[in-house]
């Protein structure tokens, strides 16, 4: 945890707003494998990791929200009750949280809030869903609704889709919540059925390397892959009427309606189907500590989603491709949505140095970019701060 950003953003509490508050602290997350499955009714393995969203947060008798970001110096004042969205995009987030734990039936006071974290933006770390988790479990505690996890995960997850407009599956609030230290989760997407799986790491460890580059095709692109698997599932549920998702699906059947289908279309549902593969053997692997199989399942994710499913980019493509000259690494993958953002790599752990010293200059080189490297270990998830 970090304790100095923690004290920082109390101490800018209590010089707004007085003493009389409770401390929240809610983690980003990483995903090791089950990239754009969750859409799909799949498999996801996340786990939440250090960086974390810090909130002090306190009620107020006048139906007011004051938020404060402290990150950017920025303040947002709106009424509990308001129907209208605040004007600035970052407060999207914490106003829709607010507006549908009201419509769920819940009355809620007005509170004040000063926030920031150290969850990097932009490198798929998803600090959207930290915030949206953190603000839930805050207001829950100062009200006394006692909202469950699968709830908080449920509300996050819908404020992103009504008041943000990402149509965004329930992988990143659920792991933001549900997170455990030394553990990663596998979430099935469709019933929402969980698993944890120990991450015994030996003396290997999770770095993410960051491109610093989000290409324009994301967005539009992400919206695209959606639309190209439903167009799949519609053709196998014409021969196979059981079929309602890629989840049930397997690829001899995908293979008996490919004159229904663009080879377009059959390479996204073939990627999806085994992606959702790779998730169980991972699991499996990291149950029995195989750390060499679990790696080179990251190598096969990475494939899948740079050939088939086409979200990857040059800059992603470079960073995986060289580790694979390189012995203390065992596997690694494009991470998140694609079109830039990070890979994720699993490295000996005394060898982390050498891969920066060699990377960093490299990747400066080849794109005219300063790459950035941080290193992941699975936390506790969304919790008050005792």
């Amino acid at each position: 945890m970090n304790s100095q950003l923690l004290q920082q953003i109390v101490k800018k509490y209590e010089s707004l707003y007085g003493s009389d508050h409770i401390e929240v602290r809610a983690p980003g997350r990483i995903n090791l494998i089950g990239e754009h499955t969750d859409y799909n009714e799949g498999y996801v393995l996340p786990c939440a990791v250090s960086p974390a969203i810090y909130f002090a947060m306190g009620s107020r008798e006048d139906g007011k929200v004051c938020l404060n970001s402290y990150d950017y110096d920025s303040y947002c004042e709106f009424s509990i009750s308001q129907k209208e969205a605040p004007k600035e995009q970052w407060a999207s987030y914490l106003y829709g949280i607010t507006q549908i734990i009201q419509e769920k039936g819940h009355k809620i006071k007005g509170f004040n809030c000063v926030f920031g974290g150290d969850v990097p933006v932009g490198a798929g770390m998803s600090s959207s869903a930290a915030l949206e988790s953190g603000l839930c479990l805050g207001i829950s505690e100062l009200n006394g609704l006692n909202l469950d996890k699968m709830e908080m995960a449920k509300i996050g997850q819908r404020s992103e889709h009504e008041y943000v407009g990402v149509k965004c599956g329930i992988m990143d609030q659920f792991a933001s919540i549900f997170g455990k230290q030394g553990k990663c989760v596998r979430l099935d997407c469709k019933t929402l059925e969980y698993e944890y799986s120990k991450l015994d790491m030996k003396d290997y460890i999770f770095v993410l390397t960051d491109t610093k580059v989000k290409h324009s095709l994301a967005s539009s692109e992400y919206n695209t892959r959606r639309s190209e698997c439903a167009s799949g599932v519609e053709a196998l549920k014409s021969k196979y009427p059981e079929i309602n998702s890629l989840r049930n699906a397997t690829v001899d059947q995908l293979k008996s309606v490919i004159g229904k289908i663009t080879d377009t279309i059959y390479n996204r549902c073939k990627y999806v189907i085994e992606e959702n593969e790779r998730v169980i053997k991972a699991c499996e692997a990291l149950n029995n500590n195989d750390l060499e199989t679990f790696g080179n399942l990251l190598y096969l994710s990475h494939n899948g989603l740079s050939k088939m499913y086409q979200v990857s980019c040059p800059e992603l493509d470079w960073l995986v491709d060289q580790t694979k000259n390189m012995d203390y690494i065992l596997g690694s993958r494009m991470m998140g949505g694609g079109f830039g953002g990070c890979t994720l790599s699993l490295i000996k752990a005394d060898k982390l140095d050498e891969y920066k010293s060699v990377i960093a200059p490299a990747y400066k080189k080849q794109f005219n970019i300063e790459c950035k490297f941080y290193a992941a270990t699975a936390e506790e998830g969304t919790a008050l701060v005792k």
